[in-house]
């Protein structure tokens, strides 16, 4: 993410997509309408926390100072609700839809987290971009990287274990897109860069 070629005008553009998202209500769009929508809210208000705060080395910097990230901060009002980006992820998100690759569609501005898309979501494009991104990371070294007998995950895979057992746990899941890891059944261990993912 280059934030630094971002513009005043593009940072404005950007706050009024989020208010424009902001006076929807969400209850009134279709199933695929409202994951795409909620997907497509948490990115913008990622993007823009970190826009007001750049240059900054991890977003893990923001929200308070005894906080770890801006993920329990208020950040949106939606049908007169105020939201977290956590209660986004973790109270609609993930539950309601019960996708494992939904970690591959929410972007938290760090190295290793898997990329923001080039495209807003859809209901008409979700299916393609999911899979995309999830080939995308699950065959990058953030996504899985093997050294002789030791595989090093993502810890996206160790954090959110539960949400794969519904494929047969994290490897049979990456294995789809990724059938070297198959079999594999050595050492697993699990890593996070949380630095900013800047270029």
């Amino acid at each position: 993410m280059r934030y630094v070629r971002v513009s005043p005008n593009d940072k404005q553009a950007l706050k009024t997509y989020i208010n424009d998202l902001a006076r929807i209500d969400p209850r009134q769009l279709s199933r695929a309408e409202q994951y795409a929508y909620w997907v497509n809210l948490y990115n913008a208000i990622t993007v823009d926390l970190i826009l007001d705060e750049y240059p900054v080395k991890s977003i893990t910097k923001l929200g308070g100072l005894f906080s770890f990230g801006p993920w329990g901060n208020e950040v949106i009002t939606i049908t007169g609700q105020t939201l977290t980006l956590n209660d986004i992820e973790h109270r609609i998100l993930r539950p309601i839809w019960n996708d494992p690759r939904t970690h591959y569609a929410v972007n938290c501005a760090s190295l290793g987290c898997p990329n923001l898309q080039t495209q807003a979501f859809t209901a008409n494009n979700t299916e393609v971009l999911l899979e995309n991104a999830a080939n995308a990371f699950v065959n990058s070294s953030k996504g899985a990287s093997i050294s002789g007998n030791t595989i090093t995950l993502s810890s996206i895979y160790e954090w959110f274990e539960a949400d794969f057992v519904q494929d047969g746990g994290a490897l049979k899941h990456m294995a789809k897109y990724r059938p070297d890891l198959a079999n594999f059944d050595g050492k697993i261990k699990y890593d996070y860069d949380w630095d900013l993912n800047k270029k």
